[in-house]
């Protein structure tokens, strides 16, 4: 199997700094040392009435209310490939940040009422309740809101094999596939950001709904001592689609979890936390349970990058978690791209073009 990634580069800019004491007077860095025999995963509790099949029910149900000249434009087989993705790959399993995978938009006339009360149910239906507001401002600030800038596409027969929805636009690439794609957490290799004030954010990255993920990690930076950032700051980020599985033999940049001391591995697993929280209670159980069939996050290193330090201020905008088959590429600089690709299983080829 084959994944393609696509990307347009963006060149960061500096603004005025956060100072070091606001940074920690933000995010705090006395982290309570815990006794931890290896790095632990979060926990997950179900939301109040989710089902895993809800949003998947909401497909087939979509799909079959399709028409014929509808399903020419947005329904298509399981394996259809397109000259975007080079004509060899799957376009299902394309990701870019920024991209359309068909032409027409959620919120036009080319979809009745109905089916855009299904679509809007099924995306949301994708991510944690209490994310939904955040996600809208994601939207609005991006992309003048919901369902205007958006586009799906259906892929597969929904109810009678392998399908998958697929959701994409500016700083956004979601799916939801009833476990249809083997191995893969969240359906494939998915896609978020947000430029809250603009294209080049400032330092404190304002009003950016994602931000507190990177404080998090970068509270762990604060209790590293000499040798260990020594290991974990790196000059310059890799490429932001760079985020092929290199499985258990792979060479993982930065500091390993596995040598960090109990009460850091803690400030790990709640930056875990942090990064699967927006989604749907059974989504990021699929999601930890693939990262521990790899080993966990003992298996993981974590690695801060020098470049893109937004205000030259020491709070990595840049930074990168990564294990055999999980990667979770965060690039704030000059504004939030995170590049997700998680799987049970390395096995799976990634190839990337610029």
């Amino acid at each position: 199997m084959e994944l393609r990634f696509d990307c347009s580069d963006n060149n960061p800019s500096s603004f005025a700094p956060v100072t070091r004491r606001q940074f920690v007077q933000t995010v705090g860095v006395g982290a309570a040392a815990v006794s931890l025999p290896a790095a632990s995963l979060p926990t997950v509790a179900l939301a109040k009435g989710e089902t895993k099949t809800k949003p998947e029910s909401l497909v087939k149900t979509l799909h079959a209310s399709l028409t014929p000249e509808q399903k020419k434009q947005v329904a298509f087989a399981w394996d259809h490939v397109d000259p975007r993705t080079g004509g060899k790959s799957p376009l299902r399993l394309h990701v870019s940040n920024n991209w359309h995978i068909t032409k027409q938009k959620v919120a036009s006339s080319f979809f009745t009422k109905d089916q855009q009360e299904m679509i809007e149910a099924i995306f949301f239906g994708l991510y944690d309740t209490d994310w939904h507001d955040r996600i809208r401002k994601q939207l609005r600030d991006d992309a003048g809101g919901y369902g205007r800038q958006q586009n799906i596409a259906i892929f597969g027969e929904p109810g009678t094999g392998k399908f998958e929805f697929v959701m994409t636009g500016r700083h956004l690439t979601v799916r939801c596939d009833g476990d249809s794609n083997d191995h893969f957490s969240f359906g494939g290799p998915i896609f978020y950001g947000h430029a809250a004030q603009g294209f080049n954010e400032k330092a404190d990255h304002a009003g950016n709904v994602f931000w507190h993920q990177a404080l998090k990690a970068n509270s762990l930076y604060e209790m590293l001592d000499g040798k260990q950032r020594d290991q974990a700051l790196l000059p310059k980020a890799p490429g932001e689609r760079l985020v092929h599985f290199q499985g258990q033999d792979g060479k993982f940049p930065g500091v390993a979890v596995a040598d960090l001391a109990a009460d850091q591995k803690k400030v790990v697993q709640d930056a875990l936390g942090l990064l699967v929280e927006p989604y749907r209670a059974s989504d990021r159980t699929e999601a930890l349970k693939a990262l521990k069939a790899q080993g966990g996050l003992d298996k993981c290193s974590i690695a801060f990058y020098k470049s893109g330090d937004i205000g030259k201020d020491g709070v990595w905008d840049n930074w990168r978690l990564e294990g055999p088959a999980f990667v979770w590429h965060w690039r704030g600089a000059p504004h939030v791209h995170v590049w997700v690709n998680v799987a049970d299983d390395p096995s799976a080829k990634i190839t990337s073009r610029g």
